[in-house]
């Protein structure tokens, strides 16, 4: 199903709305930013459908709740939606969080469609009614893994916060470079100061070092204490979970947070519709879109595809996501079981390395495609 070109084309929409749960970190400790573009991109397409008519007439409507990055926080939600009778719940950023939407939305019986977090176990047994957006984390970080080796930098060290998400993104790391000569050090971002830090990395003779940590803090203050360290000139910094991406990255650090490569999950040039809905999301949001905001867009307009095939009841639409055909902003979306990985998954959407160019921090640059 392709939509139009302007929603303004299409009828107005009348009768019970279709109701969506929207899930989305929008204070701290969650990542604002990625809740912020992800909700962006949810808004515009649920617009764009009420304006060619919704489901068969019926508009949909998102109700929205702040997970915080809360696991906890965000099961309740979920109990909540279902008690309010959403068709689906939608979205999320956090892998942890997502884990926990996923389980107890299984639970339920209520269709669950990830746009944003990675984790390769979003659920510990096959979920029938749960799908996913986003490529596991194991399909990207092994791209990132293997871009490292291309750039000759295989003595890795990461300084990494505790947590399952970063654990199994090192895990990754180590089992791709092992076969190709390459180490990693785990380093603690808890325990050591951004000096000690910086004294751990020059012993090790490390060639790279990846921050799987949280930002602002400490990822702020462990650039700028490498940053300029001149033991340390010949390093580089990575940050595979995307953090540079958003715009509080360059405002922090300025020249500094440039040539740190992350993970983003957009092609190199975006097609004719990624277009469009790239500048009316740079409108929406009032600065350039990350690639969030168009995994909000593709899920909204994935489910809305689901529901005008299969009807709004949530045991239709959970038997949809085998059948689901869509052009999205960023290729055709399709859903298949893909080894390992316990929901229906798009395997898979674009992967880039990307970084600020360190002559114009302002603007991306594609280092690696995958």
């Amino acid at each position: 199903m392709n939509i139009p070109s302007s929603p303004s084309e299409g009828r107005p929409t009348t009768g019970e709305p279709v109701r969506l749960g929207a899930l989305v970190p929008l204070t701290r400790p969650g990542w604002t930013e990625a809740g912020r573009h992800l909700l962006a991109g949810l808004e515009l397409a649920v617009g764009e459908i009420n304006g060619i008519g919704g489901i068969d007439g019926r508009p949909l409507e998102l109700v929205v709740r702040d997970t915080a990055a809360d696991p906890a926080r965000a099961e309740a939600h979920v109990d909540e939606l279902a008690g309010l009778g959403v068709t689906a719940v939608v979205g999320e950023y956090h892998s942890v969080v997502a884990r926990a939407v996923a389980t107890r939305a299984e639970a339920l019986g209520v269709p669950f469609l990830c746009s944003s977090a990675v984790l390769d176990a979003l659920t510990d047994e096959p979920a029938e009614g749960v799908a996913r957006l986003a490529p596991a984390q194991s399909h990207g970080w092994r791209i990132y893994a293997d871009f490292l080796l291309r750039q000759g930098r295989n003595r890795i060290a990461v300084v990494a916060q505790p947590g399952v998400y970063w654990a199994s993104g090192t895990r990754v790391l180590r089992e791709r470079l092992a076969p190709h000569g390459g180490s990693v050090l785990t380093l603690d971002a808890n325990t050591l100061t951004p000096e000690a830090l910086c004294d751990a990395l020059a012993d090790h003779g490390a060639t790279a070092l990846l921050l799987l940590v949280g930002h602002p803090e400490p990822a702020v203050p462990i650039v700028r204490a490498v940053r300029r360290d001149a033991r340390l000139a010949d390093l580089l910094v990575g940050a595979p979970a995307g953090q540079p991406e958003f715009p509080s990255w360059a405002v922090a650090l300025g020249e500094e947070g440039a040539g740190i490569p992350f993970l983003r999950y957009l092609p190199e040039r975006l097609g004719p519709l990624g277009e469009r809905v790239g500048k009316e999301l740079h409108e929406r949001l009032g600065e350039a879109p990350s690639f969030v905001a168009f995994e909000g867009w593709d899920t909204v307009t994935v489910l809305a595809e689901a529901l005008r095939s299969h009807g709004t009841g949530r045991a239709a639409l959970a038997s949809a996501w085998p059948h689901v055909a869509v052009e999205g902003t960023r290729g055709p979306i399709r859903f298949t079981r893909t080894p390992d990985i316990a929901v229906w998954q798009w395997a898979w959407a674009p992967v880039q390395v990307a970084d600020r160019d360190p002559a114009e921090p302002g603007r991306l640059r594609t280092l690696h495609s995958g």
